[in-house]
């Protein structure tokens, strides 16, 4: 009984929330879905499924980008900018670690060396 009582707290506290900040509540069988697709996207990444879990994200998402197009639509124009960061971040790691590979290859005196020692 503690549980529902606490699930059915929690379901109220998100459609305020969903209200407060969003403008409108959805119908409950979309809130099952979106949060039962997160869920299950959870649990399946736990499991080391990710393509499963990716694709249960999505459904998730899809289904708020159709309920709240005008928000989502922020998302999708700073899409090129944070994949063009991401792709930076990538660029950067994969040099570093050329760099640390090419370092385990030589002895430390020839590193010591190289930086002046």
């Amino acid at each position: 009984m503690f549980g529902a009582l606490s699930a059915a707290v929690l379901w109220g506290t998100i459609a305020n929330e969903l209200k407060l900040h969003w403008g409108k509540i959805m119908d409950g069988w979309r809130k099952a879905l979106v949060l039962g697709s997160i869920g299950a996207a959870g649990i399946l990444f736990m499991k080391k499924k990710y393509p499963a879990g990716v694709l249960a994200t999505g459904v998730g998402l899809a289904l708020l980008a159709a309920e709240y197009p005008e928000r989502f639509e922020k998302v999708r124009l700073a899409l090129p900018d944070y994949f063009e960061r991401g792709m930076r971040v990538m660029e950067m790691a994969g040099q570093a670690g050329k760099r640390i590979t090419e370092a385990a290859g030589r002895s430390a005196v020839e590193s010591w060396e190289e930086f002046g020692g």
